[in-house]
């Protein structure tokens, strides 16, 4: 069984940062990529950053130049480094690791509240 477990989320004023964290319980066999959902109320689940076990990385335009996306030394931790944050970034953000085979794995999900 592997487990995710995130921190980091919080409320913050419009123009800070936030650094949230995602520790997996053990290796996954077959890890393909590690990533960054994030969903807003009344909206759709959105992928907001990825990284493969390459190191490549994709973002989604509304973050593009403002978040990284990190991989811990292990490779069993993800990092979302965000900057100059918007209020548009007010979301439920997820921790979401996905293997070659198939299988994906989900944190519990942590708040980020960006006031203005």
């Amino acid at each position: 069984q592997v487990q995710l477990v995130e921190s980091g989320g919080g409320s913050v004023q419009a123009g800070t940062s936030l650094r949230l964290s995602c520790a997996a319980s053990r290796n996954i066999f077959g890890l393909d990529s590690m990533n960054w959902y994030r969903q807003a109320p009344g909206k759709q689940r959105e992928l907001v950053a990825t990284i493969t076990t390459r190191g490549t990385t994709n973002y989604a335009d509304s973050v593009k130049g403002r978040f990284t996306i990190s991989r811990g030394n292990a490779g069993n931790t993800v990092y979302l480094q965000m900057n100059s944050l918007v209020s548009e970034d007010t979301a439920v953000y997820y921790c979401n690791v996905h293997s070659l085979i198939g299988a994906s794995y989900w944190g519990q999900g942590t708040q980020v509240t960006v006031s203005t």
